[in-house]
């Protein structure tokens, strides 16, 4: 959460001592800000694609040396580095998430300036993060790299233990 006892207040000028266009300035920084906030969910989805394609790449590759009479290092080497990329991914969900907790923070009080505040009054609709049918997307999205630890766990272990035949009948 962002603190008001940080070193500079939000708003460094009053609109008087700010001169005519503040209100045009203020806006189009507003503008910029909210495309700030778009920009993180983007990049987020963008690195999320892309190592969602990695641990599927680790996992097929994994079952194809699984399956091969010359098995290689890749039975280790596949479960471990997906293992890392999920650990990755997770904390730039997390990360991610603190950062347009902020920015969202700082859009909702830039709104206060202008006559319509659509950024708050969204969150009060949705009681602020409380209202049991809201559940925020990166609060879901995180779950996918947590499986995919999960599988890679599970495939490095059934490694160590000797996949059992019947697994490969399969």
């Amino acid at each position: 959460m962002m603190s008001d006892k940080s070193d500079k207040p939000l708003i460094q000028h009053s609109k008087e001592s700010y001169g005519e266009s503040f209100q045009a300035h203020l806006l189009e920084q507003y503008k910029l800000y909210v495309q700030s906030a778009d920009n993180v969910s983007a990049r987020r989805i963008a690195s999320s694609r892309y190592l969602l394609t990695i641990n599927v790449a680790l996992i097929a590759i994994f079952g194809v040396d699984l399956v091969t009479p010359y098995q290689s290092i890749a039975l280790v080497l596949a479960p471990g580095i997906g293992a890392v990329v999920s650990l990755v991914w997770l904390l730039i969900i997390r990360s991610s998430k603190r950062m347009n907790t902020v920015k969202f923070e700082i859009i909702r009080k830039l709104e206060q300036l202008l006559p319509v505040s659509l950024y708050e009054y969204e969150w009060q609709k949705l009681q602020k993060g409380k209202l049991k049918s809201y559940l925020p997307v990166t609060d879901i999205e995180q779950w996918v790299p947590i499986v995919f630890l999960a599988i890679h766990a599970m495939l490095y272990i059934l490694h160590i233990l000797g996949v059992p035949d019947c697994l490969l009948d399969l």
